[in-house]
């Protein structure tokens, strides 16, 4: 599934090798953090967040019944200083 969010995600950012994804696994969920840079965010959430939107959709429609959710979050990337 990770690969689906991965692919989704490159299509609309430019700066691709930039991106960085955090996985945490937990009881019923595995939450999947995308982590952009401020030049991306925009592009990738899409106008009212429909890109983001249709993305959570398709990975929810994509991951088996019986399997853990995903939740998907998508975050600026800190300059670390």
């Amino acid at each position: 599934m990770l690969d689906l969010i991965k692919y989704i995600v490159e299509q609309f950012a430019d700066k691709k090798d930039e991106i960085e994804y955090k996985v945490e696994e937990k009881e019923n969920t595995i939450e999947v953090t995308v982590l952009l840079n401020e030049s991306d965010m925009g592009k990738v959430i899409g106008k009212q967040g429909k890109i983001a939107k249709a993305m959570r959709t398709l990975v929810r429609c994509a991951t088996p019944r019986d399997s853990k959710k995903y939740v998907i979050e998508i975050e600026e990337k800190k300059e670390e200083a």
